[in-house]
């Protein structure tokens, strides 16, 4: 990487319509004025930036939170003004969006912006699973949503679904999948639920009636082989797309490329070192500066980021990053786990199977 390899940039939108039970983002309820000052903050943030660092990004990704809270002319500013300070043409622009009340021209006054991905929460397409979740639409309101961002030209548009959560069978997985199938998306994001601590979920974990961990793996499974026989290619653990509509945003983080986060609880990582703001949104409108969070991208990072990706740790890219090849003791381990199933290790390096990344923390606790 050199100061002209173009970066990614992260806005985080700490607000929320309401807390998710199992959601442990920094996130609240804010009003119109509260979203006022925040952007006006967050826009200038933007711009003192640019000055500070001297670097053009390729992808602008806005999360949080619900960023599609802020309204589309407040995120239109946003965009502007990133646009004018960091980003090149052809940039990659991608807006997180609850499905709920969204008014008619939300999607056309975003793409007339220049943004041509979104990310859309369903989580279920089963309406039960959706009220567990606390999801305030329903799976009419989730189809309304998609079919409007495909009528304002918005290219590519990816669904968030989750497995493991309560009440949640093979069969309801299965609903949900071809809801997502039936809607023509490129790209499904698929996480597992895990239950967070502070959140409503984690306090009432004895209550609820969530499949065991026997049951997620299988979901897990019959998910990956689902979207793939459908044209959806996993290309990350809990991530899968049509060719070409990977989020070229994500694969900077799983590349261990370089990015700037801005916003209460955004991460950076630029000229070797990482650094975040605090979970304080006050503090980020007062103008504390980012919290230093040491080096990055050393080999043991790179090698962990890589290997949550389908193609894994390759030896041609660690060499050409790092001046030498997969370490010979990590190829030693590697060779150990393979006979177990849980990945694949040839002269072209090692890389995860399905099995390997339902055991991802352990799999690489032990390689790394």
């Amino acid at each position: 990487m050199t100061p002209r390899t173009p970066i990614g940039l992260y806005l985080h939108i700490p607000f929320c319509r309401s807390k998710c039970p199992y959601c442990d983002f920094y996130s609240f309820r804010g009003d119109t004025a509260e979203m006022d000052g925040y952007c006006a903050a967050l826009s200038q943030k933007i711009s003192e930036s640019a000055g500070t660092f001297n670097r053009k990004a390729n992808t602008l990704y806005i999360g949080g939170g619900t960023p599609s809270v802020l309204g589309a002319e407040r995120l239109c500013t946003l965009i502007n003004q990133a646009k004018q300070s960091f980003l090149l043409p052809q940039s990659e622009i991608t807006v997180e969006c609850n499905p709920y009340k969204l008014p008619p021209d939300f999607f056309e006054t975003l793409q007339n912006a220049g943004v041509n991905r979104v990310s859309i929460g369903l989580q279920s397409a089963v309406d039960e699973e959706r009220r567990a979740l606390g999801r305030l639409s329903d799976r009419a309101g989730v189809e309304k949503t998609v079919r409007a961002a495909q009528n304002a030209g918005i290219s590519e548009i990816s669904l968030d679904v989750m497995l493991g959560v309560p009440k949640q069978t093979e069969r309801s997985l299965a609903q949900t999948l071809s809801f997502c199938l039936s809607l023509g998306v490129g790209h499904i994001s698929a996480y597992i639920l895990k239950l967070e601590e502070n959140t409503y979920f984690y306090s009432h974990r004895d209550t609820l009636q969530l499949p065991d961990d026997d049951q997620t793996a299988d979901l897990y499974l019959q998910m990956c082989e689902t979207l793939e026989s459908a044209g959806l290619l996993q290309y990350e653990i809990s991530n899968f797309a049509k060719p070409g509509e990977e989020s070229r945003h994500n694969l900077k983080y799983w590349h261990c490329e370089e990015y700037l986060g801005l916003g209460p609880a955004a991460h950076s990582f630029i000229n070797g070192d990482r650094f975040y703001f605090p979970r304080n949104t006050e503090a980020f409108l007062s103008g504390c500066t980012p919290v230093k969070d040491g080096k990055g991208g050393d080999f043991s990072e790179y090698a962990m980021l890589a290997l949550r990706l389908t193609e894994g740790l390759q030896e041609d890219k660690v060499r050409a990053r790092f001046g030498h090849g997969i370490p010979k003791d990590l190829r030693k381990k590697a060779e150990d786990l393979e006979a177990h199933g849980l990945l694949l290790c040839d002269e072209n390096g090692i890389r995860l199977t399905r099995n390997g990344f339902l055991l991802s923390n352990t799999v690489l606790a032990e390689l790394l």
